[in-house]
């Protein structure tokens, strides 16, 4: 059996062989490093995918599916000798209905791209995960990404409708529909969302869309201790404030910002509050006062407001590009950045962050730790070189600490970036610590059903 020359048979010129055209594929924006696969197919629609997949299964060859290759834990980096199947030309908006409030995007889209389709329309997409140029509607999906906007919006499980996706036979199936209401069996749609391409390929799906809010500001408020930045959001919530976006960052985070994007901070912060608040244009002015007095009940260093687009629009991309400006921070060339990414409850996040400062010095490495304050996301980001076992092994050991603390106080050991590769027995410390051992049993029942031989993004989740 000659594997490239059959599927070149379904699939022509979009069959990839060439080694230096497959070593790209080995890899996605995570650390890890894949086996080179056997093929790299681009298929052109749906039926031709299916036909791939299809011959796939019949001759029990591996398959990961890939999308923009953002992946922070590995999610796209392939296992085992077989295919990788590329999303990339399912890159179509194909509907949009205002009046019904969604949008039908190819898998292939990508979500900054999708938004300014919908700019035309005054509407958005909601969910806006840091990696929005290159990420695509397909993954995003796949890993249930959320972003700054999910202290109001929430995430992507909350404005998926439906989809199509090709099963691991090859079968196309549709899931959901355009309806904001459906009960009708089992929820399929939902069963796709976070699983990572391990069940099917999704190559459509019909989202939710949103209008943009009439108009905006920022608050920025400076700390020494993140507990005051904590008590200060719960206070904004108490009196029925909800953000458009709450973040915070440390001080490594914002001196990264200084050096790459001049962007200063008073000398004594530790940690700075970034909120967003949206309102009408009549109103905006009072809710943002009525924010900043509740601040300043914390005791800030300092406090900014502003409605300025330009200003608020390039904080907002130094906050969305602080993975690669952190790189500035690097002790050495050759270290990496590892993403950590758990959540706790809100209420819970001051508590959590002062368990987290406190295993960083146990394990004698260096982090920096910024995330999405209000919905209780953290992301701690471990400078490490891959090659340096030692340091590793206490990166390693770090993460299932983190993991644990978050799992402690009411939360998950994953927040938006998936399980992958990274987050497998991580995932199992989580449901043993639940007393929920069953809960994997019954992901791994699920699998074996819709993909009895395994062939799907194998090794992904669980083993």
């Amino acid at each position: 059996m000659d594997i490239t020359s059959d599927l070149k048979k379904i699939s022509g010129e979009n069959i990839l062989t060439s080694q230096e055209e497959l070593i790209p594929y080995m890899r996605d924006a995570s650390p890890f490093h894949g086996e080179q696969p056997l093929a790299v197919a681009i298929p052109e629609n749906v039926m031709e995918l299916s036909h791939i997949v299809k011959y796939c299964y019949d001759h029990d060859i591996l398959m990961v599916s890939r999308g923009g290759g953002s992946s922070l834990t590995g999610s796209s980096v392939p296992l085992g000798k077989g295919i990788v199947i590329s999303l990339a030309k399912f890159d179509k908006i194909l509907e949009t209905k205002i009046e019904d409030r969604y949008v039908v995007a190819e898998s292939g889209v990508r979500l900054d791209t999708l938004n300014e389709h919908l700019s035309n329309f005054d509407h958005f997409y909601p969910p806006d995960p840091a990696s929005s140029r290159i990420c695509t509607v397909g993954g995003t999906i796949s890993t249930n990404s959320g972003g700054l906007r999910g202290a109001m919006y929430g995430v992507t499980k909350d404005w998926v409708l439906g989809m199509e996706v090709v099963l691991p036979s090859g079968e196309i199936v549709q899931f959901g529909g355009k309806t904001l209401k459906r009960s009708a069996g089992y929820d399929f749609t939902s069963l796709m969302i976070g699983s990572e391409g391990t069940i099917g390929i999704i190559t459509k799906a019909i989202l939710k869309i949103w209008p943009k809010p009439e108009k905006t500001g920022r608050i920025l408020s400076y700390y020494e201790k993140i507990e005051s930045g904590g008590k200060a959001l719960a206070g904004l919530k108490a009196k029925g404030i909800n953000p458009l976006i709450a973040e915070f960052m440390d001080r490594i985070s914002l001196e990264s910002m200084r050096v790459a994007k001049g962007i200063g901070y008073p000398e004594r912060t530790n940690y700075m509050l970034m909120i967003d608040i949206a309102s009408t244009a009549e109103s905006l002015e009072r809710q943002m006062n009525d924010a900043a007095e509740i601040l300043k009940e914390f005791n800030p260093i300092s406090l900014k407001l502003t409605t300025d687009k330009r200003e608020m629009n390039e904080m907002y991309e130094a906050r969305k590009g602080l993975y690669s400006t952190l790189l500035s921070q690097r002790k050495s060339a050759s270290e990496y950045l590892i993403l950590g990414d758990v959540v706790v409850p809100a209420s819970e996040l001051p508590a959590a962050l002062n368990e987290i400062e406190r295993a960083i010095k146990k394990h004698g490495i260096f982090v920096s730790i910024f995330g999405h304050i209000g919905d209780g996301n953290i992301h701690a980001n471990i400078f490490s070189d891959p090659a340096d076992v030692e340091k590793m092994r206490r990166v390693d050991n770090f993460q299932m600490e983190l993991g644990r603390i978050a799992v402690s106080h009411g939360g998950s050991v994953s927040a938006e970036h998936g399980v992958g590769i990274e987050k497998k027995e991580l995932l199992k410390e989580e449901f043993t610590m639940r007393n929920s051992p069953g809960t994997l049993s019954l992901m791994k029942a699920v699998k074996l059903a819709i993909d009895p031989k395994n062939l799907m993004n194998r090794g992904k989740i669980f083993d």
